[in-house]
């Protein structure tokens, strides 16, 4: 079976693709994975080196340079996309979102070859808006998103959120001495997104230096490449025990270790949450925030974890919310358990079910 897979540039995105040809790959068949050419930089593990990168643009109805530049990228990326299709003849081609995919899917519907997208978010993006009209299948990680697809009933299929095979808890003692942590501390993990997030990075070591018992804290922190150097020498600065990392591919290892996690609240992340039952205080991002915001309430909604606006996010707040987490233990242990109310899904294998079927 020849599969085709199609990712936008995000790590929401990118990452669940990944898991999925990671499955797929032990079946055996041809896989080919598809990426815009602005993610040839990013880290792709090297089991996936059968990658193709197309141009890409983003279209805008104002008349400018850059508009004018993105319809170009895009018309160019739909013809790249057409000659990828004519030569690797895909028996099923999967898109998990974006405008980089929908070429790829309108050929593939088009030369009547089997298609299924996968919506990682509660609210499905503009492009599996569109897509999900043309597509044979459509799978979705919460059950909610049906209600916004307005489709029939047997095209859309729960899955939920494919995740890498090596995000597994790992024992406490090898995490310590990964990280040369001490036992008995508390431990934070602050991850603003695949990219970083300067706002996160700066409020939240701004109000942990601030704390009177930051000398009993752990931190890892995934801050990105723009603020590292920075972040370092505050870090160094600050008194306060620390792992700052600009990408942490091992996040098997932050995961098994934290006590709260501060982060944002993609689809990627809040699936990974709930794989290791963390409690935690999310900051949707404030340019994708109908997304994130979804994806966050429904941690919030069960009592796993606290939502914060990015714009109510400052130095005061976020210290006053830390004290309140150190000092209850409770809370922490009522917000690990708030887990068991949402179902659990072997994503990644349910999806690969539903690709296998479409031959």
């Amino acid at each position: 079976m020849r599969v085709l897979v199609a990712s936008g540039s995000s790590g929401g995105h990118v990452f669940p693709a990944l898991a999925l040809i990671s499955f797929l790959r032990k079946e055996g068949g041809d896989l080919l994975l598809v990426l815009p050419l602005k993610s040839k930089d990013s880290f792709i593990p090297p089991d996936c080196s059968d990658v193709k990168y197309i141009s890409s643009g983003f279209l805008s109805f104002s008349l400018s340079s850059k508009s004018i530049s993105g319809v170009f990228n895009f018309l160019k990326g739909a013809y790249q996309s057409l000659r990828i299709i004519i030569k690797f003849k895909p028996d099923v081609v999967v898109g998990f979102g974006s405008l980089h995919t929908v070429a790829l899917l309108f050929w593939g519907w088009l030369f009547r070859i089997k298609t299924i997208i996968h919506e990682q978010n509660v609210i499905p993006g503009k492009a599996n808006h569109i897509l999900a009209r043309l597509v044979d299948k459509v799978a979705v990680s919460f059950s909610q998103t049906k209600d916004y697809l307005h489709l029939s009933t047997d095209k859309v299929v729960l899955t939920g959120n494919p995740m890498r095979s090596e995000l597994t808890k790992v024992n406490r003692q090898e995490v310590l001495s990964f990280f040369k942590f001490q036992e008995g501390k508390f431990n934070i993990l602050i991850v603003g997104g695949s990219q970083g997030s300067h706002k996160i990075n700066a409020v939240s070591f701004a109000a942990i230096a601030s704390l009177p018992g930051k000398q009993d804290l752990q931190i890892i922190h995934i801050c990105g490449r723009q603020d590292f150097t920075t972040l370092d020498a505050s870090y160094m600065a600050g008194g306060v025990t620390y792992k700052l990392y600009e990408f942490l591919p091992n996040m098997q290892y932050a995961y098994s270790i934290a006590d709260l996690v501060i982060c944002r609240s993609g689809a990627t992340t809040i699936a990974e949450l709930q794989r290791f039952n963390l409690p935690a205080l999310l900051v949707p991002y404030a340019f994708a925030y109908a997304h994130q915001l979804a994806n966050a309430q429904i941690l919030h909604n069960i009592g796993a974890a606290e939502v914060v606006l990015d714009a109510d996010l400052n130095v005061d707040k976020l210290k006053e919310r830390l004290q309140e987490y150190l000092c209850n233990n409770e809370k922490l242990k009522e917000m690990q358990k708030a887990y068991q109310k949402l179902p659990y899904f072997n994503a990644t294998v349910m999806l690969a079910r539903e690709v296998l079927s479409l031959k």
